[in-house]
C-alpha cells in the first residue's frame, strides 16, 4: 500500500483515521490572501477546528480549473506580492511555532507544474520538504510525465496526488493510481471549482469503481460546500475537500473589515467538521 510511507504526515493522518474509523476534512486556502500573515493565522486555527490536512494553493497567474472565487483569491494574493519563498518561509515558521497542530497538520502544496518546472523540480521538492510541506497536488502534470516526478517526490518521503475526473476510464484511473501516493483527488464533478447546492448522484458508484483499482485513500472535492456535503462525501470516501467556500469567507472578512480572520475561518471549519460524524 503506497500510503504507508515512512513517517510522512499525510500517510500518518490517513492511517490514524483509518484505524479509528474517522474521515478527514481537507480545507483549501490560497496562500497570501489576504496576506502571508493572514494565511498563517488561518493555519493556526485549522487543526483545533477539525482539519486533518490543509491544501496550500500557490497563487498562479493562469489558474487551472479554478472558478471565479479562487481565481479572484489568487489575483489578490499575487497583487499582494506573494512569492514562493514567502510561502515557504511562512510554512517553516508555522512548523517551528507552538501553535496547535503545528507538528501534526498535514500540508499539501497545490501548484501548477509550470511553476515547479521553472523553479527546478529537484530543488523545489527539497525546499518544500525543508520548510515542512508534506506533499503535492499537481493538477496540470500529464500522466505521461508523472512517473519521474512521483519518483522524486517518493524519494523525499513526500506524497504526490493526481486528479481523477468524471468520465475517466477504469484503465486510465488505474494508471493514475499507480503514480499517485498519499491519496487520490477525485473530482465530484466536471468543470471548475465553486460552491454547489447539490453533489452528483453518481458519487458513490464512481468511488466504488475507483476502489476496485486502488487501495489509496480517496478525497473528493469540487463543489463540496457545507457540512451536509461533507457528510455525504465521507459516507463513501475518506476525505472531503472544501475550497471556494473557505475563500469566499476570507473575501467577506476582508471586504467588511469585520471579524477575526483566523477565528471566522476556524469556526467555519468547525461547522464542516460536524459533517464528519
Amino acid at each position: 500500500m503506497r500510503y504507508s510511507i515512512g513517517m510522512n504526515r499525510i500517510a500518518r493522518t490517513f492511517e490514524k483515521y483509518r484505524e479509528s474509523g474517522r474521515k478527514a476534512l481537507m480545507p483549501y486556502i490560497t496562500v497570501g490572501d489576504p496576506s502571508i500573515a493572514g494565511t498563517r493565522q488561518i493555519l493556526e486555527n485549522m487543526y483545533d477546528a477539525g482539519a486533518g490536512i490543509c491544501e496550500l494553493g500557490f497563487p498562479f497567474s493562469d489558474p487551472i480549473a479554478d472558478g471565479p472565487v479562487i481565481q479572484a483569491s489568487m489575483k489578490r494574493a499575487l497583487d499582494n506580492g506573494t512569492s514562493v519563498q514567502g510561502i515557504l518561509d511562512m510554512v517553516k515558521a508555522f512548523r517551528e511555532s507552538d501553535a496547535s497542530g503545528a507538528q501534526d497538520l498535514g500540508l499539501v502544496a497545490m501548484i501548477s507544474f509550470s511553476m515547479v518546472y521553472k523553479l527546478g523540480v529537484g530543488d523545489f521538492i527539497t525546499r518544500c520538504k525543508d520548510a515542512g510541506i508534506d506533499g503535492f497536488i499537481v493538477p496540470d502534470l500529464p500522466l505521461e510525465q508523472a512517473q519521474r516526478i512521483s519518483s522524486l517526490v517518493d524519494q523525499a518521503d513526500m506524497t504526490c496526488s493526481f486528479l481523477i475526473a468524471p468520465g475517466t476510464s477504469t484503465p486510465r484511473a488505474r494508471e493514475i493510481a499507480k503514480v499517485t501516493s498519499g491519496f487520490i483527488y477525485m473530482l465530484a464533478r466536471a468543470g471548475v471549482t465553486g460552491e454547489q447546492r447539490e453533489l452528483p448522484t453518481d458519487l458513490a458508484d464512481r468511488i466504488a469503481d475507483l476502489r476496485a483499482v486502488t487501495d489509496l485513500p480517496i478525497a473528493v472535492g469540487f463543489g463540496v460546500s457545507n457540512a451536509e456535503h461533507v457528510r455525504e462525501v465521507v459516507s463513501v470516501a475518506d476525505a472531503a475537500i472544501v475550497g471556494s467556500a473557505f475563500m469566499r469567507r476570507v473575501e467577506g472578512v476582508v471586504a467588511s473589515g469585520q471579524g477575526d480572520l483566523g477565528q471566522v475561518i476556524g469556526r467555519f471549519a468547525g461547522e464542516l467538521a460536524g459533517g464528519l460524524s
